[in-house]
């Protein structure tokens, strides 16, 4: 009798353990967090300058730069535009991260200065079954970090 309630107990941590390693399997299938750098020191970029001179509402930037991996390869391109609201204060942005196996566009409001994070609003490719957010943040070297983390939509 011993040895069978050793056995049963036995059985169910080897259970609980491959229930576990399953899940977190299951939870990482689901999310996928992307790490890339829009280089906002190459590619184009307009400033359409509305209204009084110097920074106003209305003003318009638009760009289109050399996405990167950590390592500052390029992967890919990041183009879109912002629309100052709050001069000094935030823009209204929208903007398309093209990937070789898709594409993630993202729209919100970005901070003059600091973080900002912003929803995925749509994706094409290997992304279309995900949704998520872009936290983007300036770095000294005139480029961003841009850290997308998608989940897939349950469906």
């Amino acid at each position: 009798m011993r040895l069978n309630r050793l056995a049963r107990a036995g059985v169910r941590f080897l259970a609980c353990s491959a229930l576990a390693i399953s899940l977190h399997a299951f939870a990482s299938d689901n999310t996928i967090v992307l790490n890339t750098i829009a280089d906002a020191n190459a590619g184009t970029k307009t400033p359409v300058d509305l209204g009084a001179h110097g920074p106003s509402q209305g003003d318009i930037f638009v760009f289109d730069q050399p996405l990167l991996d950590l390592q500052h390869k390029v992967i890919g391109n990041n183009g879109g535009f912002c629309i100052t609201v709050r001069p000094g204060v935030f823009s209204q942005c929208q903007w398309t991260l093209q990937l070789g196996d898709g594409t993630i566009t993202v729209g919100g409001q970005e901070a003059a200065s600091g973080p900002s994070t912003l929803p995925v609003i749509g994706a094409t490719g290997a992304y279309q079954q995900y949704n998520g957010v872009l936290v983007t943040k300036p770095l000294p070297d005139g480029t961003f970090s841009q850290i997308i983390t998608l989940r897939r939509i349950a469906r």
